[in-house]
């Protein structure tokens, strides 16, 4: 269904894999599935499972569902697994670097780039020390940035990376798909936090990771491999959850993408305006890629269809900070983002 749009694709994808005549897609919660064989017939060798699958730490019929559109979606073959986090680890242990390059963003990324350091003894760069790289070694950029919604050039980083012999993974987190396509600006390898747009209801952790349909042969199958060995999996109710999520991913991207893209536009104009106003005597800073006026030429390109649902406002106290959100009447005070509820 390349042809189709990510909205049609969100609900379509995995129609060819109907077993059941549930409109809805079932759970499937056994983590065993029966053989093809009896025991006693010996000339029987070892085999797959009925419907090719076999134990739920490998496979299942729910998550290969939720997979299928999650590839079609990001236009890769795409892995799940149990959060963001167990993504960034498995793709460390499958590309093995000795030196990671990663910038600002979600703190959780830098430490298990730490730990991975500990293990193996790898070093950890900026990503202003790229001369630094050599073959096989891995930049890790988030872009668009958490929690700034500012955004880097993949294109860019890209080009630094392959000219040194490295990879490039995109942290694409808060550029979903609908809002940018790190393949198309040379990215290896794409990971998400689907705890946040994929998931976008508060009850899912989820990670993801993708990569580009032409090393689908030579890289897939490994990572299959060491996420059934590792056991970072993701559970049948998440995969049930990822997938009811998944249908309605364009809708609320887009819509959240331009209410944001809005309030930061009034903000924007609230700080320039001559005129006193409430918004200039507490706000000292708006943060936004479609603030970014400088880099629009490639930013455009990258973020054709909107600029991203998150922002940041920098408070010109810290005891202003702390106020803010206690005076805010449609925002829920907690650790979370991106979802229906904070609006």
């Amino acid at each position: 269904m390349p042809d189709d749009s990510l909205a049609t694709q969100a609900l379509h994808a995995d129609n060819g894999l109907d077993g059941e005549s549930d409109i809805a897609p079932p759970i499937h919660l056994s983590t065993t599935f029966r053989y093809l064989y009896n025991a006693d017939q010996e000339e029987s060798p070892p085999g797959p499972a009925l419907g090719s699958f076999c134990y739920s730490r490998d496979r299942t019929p729910t998550r290969n569902r939720l997979e299928t559109v999650l590839s079609a979606l990001i236009r890769g073959p795409t892995l799940t697994y149990a959060s963001g986090l167990a993504a960034v680890h498995a793709y460390l242990v499958f590309l093995k670097p000795k030196r990671i390059a990663i910038g600002d963003g979600y703190y959780g990324s830098r430490q298990v780039a730490t730990l991975h350091q500990q293990l193996t003894g790898c070093e950890i760069l900026r990503l202003d020390q790229l001369d630094a790289l050599e073959e096989g070694d891995v930049i890790h950029l988030e872009t668009p940035i958490n929690p700034t919604g500012e955004a880097l050039s993949i294109r860019r980083f890209a080009d630094e990376a392959h000219k040194r012999g490295a990879y490039l993974v995109i942290d694409s987190t808060f550029g979903p798909p609908g809002l940018q396509d790190p393949f198309a600006l040379g990215a290896d390898i794409i990971m998400h936090s689907g705890t946040k747009y994929f998931g976008g209801h508060h009850d899912l952790l989820c990670g993801t990771l993708s990569i580009p349909p032409a090393r689908e042969e030579t890289w897939f199958k490994t990572l299959h491999e060491q996420r059934t060995i590792l056991g970072s999996v993701l559970g049948s109710m998440e995969v049930w959850l990822g997938l009811r999520s998944l249908r309605t991913l364009e809708l609320r991207v887009q819509r959240q993408s331009e209410n944001a893209t809005g309030l930061v536009r009034w903000l924007d104009e609230c700080l320039k305006s001559e005129a006193d106003n409430v918004v200039k005597k507490t706000v000292a800073a708006v943060r936004h890629a479609s603030l970014q006026e400088r880099d629009m030429d490639w930013l455009r390109e990258q973020m054709p269809n909107g600029f991203g649902p998150v922002f940041a406002i920098v408070m010109k106290t810290e005891e202003m900070s702390r106020e803010l959100t206690g005076l805010l009447r449609l925002f829920q005070h907690a650790t979370s983002l991106v979802v229906w509820r904070v609006r």
